[in-house]
């Protein structure tokens, strides 16, 4: 029993990915011992929270055998607004009112993708596609380059905020930041609702095959509706904590980023037709892609590089997903025959 739980743990794409983690870790703190400073570990910490909560954010469409290219737009709308309605009304307000006025905004756009998705049944990434363009170009028509410089405090101090603060060697601050926290609890939240919730086992059911889903009675259309809201949210989250990080409220920061979360979610072992993927696979794909990037940078290579590689990584795991994919079909295949025969 002992034998076969380790040979389940060391199968795991999970541990696989970890693994990977550890050597590449070693490899590049030998290459340039800073890697393995206190600061750089906090930077990349720092910098997964972001990229975590989208990726959290699209693995949720991706398992329902979608493909969401609206949480860009929808993150930055969300975010834009909810700085303005600050800056026009009262800005001293504690610091759950904007995260709470821009997850209401996510919701309320990722509705609308739900309308169109789940209630009409239309394809996924031609729907937010449509979105994406429309309100990228709301943004570009009302907001153009009227960017905001100065935020509301709340918001400047939450950017300052810190778990662990000390002083480097250099005399530099270190600082673990407080939206790590923020991730961790959304990333509990979405596993333990994928995990334990009849919506997590209906999204992996509507993933793996929609029409054996509806004959099993689940209710494909409002699980879908509520997936997307629920990615809404998580997407504004991230627009707003991007926006306080950088310290500007520029709606068009954001985009582009597409590329990277897609990346570290087919990484961490979502499959792109639906019906796989973890949490946890999908955070160890968003810090192999920081940990990559910030490798490249410590070793002295081009930022334009960084691109290129990502982009490798995408179509390989791409390649590698699909294989494991026709792998369990011809074994379910060939298991269900043999059940038949016998």
């Amino acid at each position: 029993m002992e034998v076969s739980f380790g040979k389940k743990i060391l199968g795991r794409h999970e541990t696989n990915l970890a693994l990977i983690l550890i050597v590449l870790s070693v490899v590049v703190s030998l290459i340039n011992p800073a890697y393995f400073s206190t600061a750089n570990l906090f930077k990349i910490l720092k910098s997964s929270v972001e990229m975590g909560i989208f990726a959290i954010a699209f693995l949720v469409i991706l398992i329902l055998g979608g493909i969401d290219m609206s949480f860009p737009a929808i993150a930055s709308a969300s975010m834009y607004i909810t700085i303005k309605l600050l800056i026009s009304g009262n800005s001293e307000v504690p610091l759950i009112v904007p995260f709470l006025i821009a997850m209401a905004i996510g919701a309320a756009l990722g509705a609308l993708n739900g309308v169109f998705i789940g209630i009409m049944g239309l394809p996924t990434l031609i729907v937010t596609l449509g979105t994406m363009s429309i309100i990228k170009g709301a943004l570009l028509v009302f907001v153009g380059k009227n960017w905001i410089t100065q935020l509301p405090n709340v918001l400047i101090e939450f950017s300052r905020s810190n778990l662990l603060a000390s002083v480097g060697d250099t005399g530099e601050s270190i600082g673990l930041h407080s939206s790590v926290i923020i991730l961790l609890v959304v990333a509990l939240i979405v596993w333990a609702l994928l995990r334990y919730t009849w919506f997590g086992r209906s999204i992996y059911a509507i993933g793996t095959n929609q029409i054996a889903a509806e004959r099993d009675g689940i209710a494909c259309k409002k699980t879908k509706f509520i997936a997307c809201i629920l990615s809404g949210v998580l997407a504004a989250l991230a627009g707003l904590i991007h926006c306080s990080l950088v310290r500007v409220a520029n709606p068009f920061d954001i985009f582009g980023t597409e590329l990277n979360v897609i990346a570290a979610v087919v990484l961490g072992g979502a499959s792109l037709t639906g019906g796989a993927g973890t949490v946890g696979g999908t955070l160890l794909g968003v810090f192999l892609i920081n940990i990559i990037n910030n490798s490249l940078i410590l070793m002295g290579i081009h930022s334009y590089w960084q691109k290129f590689v990502v982009g490798l990584i995408v179509i390989l795991s791409t390649v590698f997903t699909a294989n494991r994919d026709a792998l369990r079909q011809m074994l379910r295949r060939n298991v269900t025959s043999s059940m038949e025969t016998t």
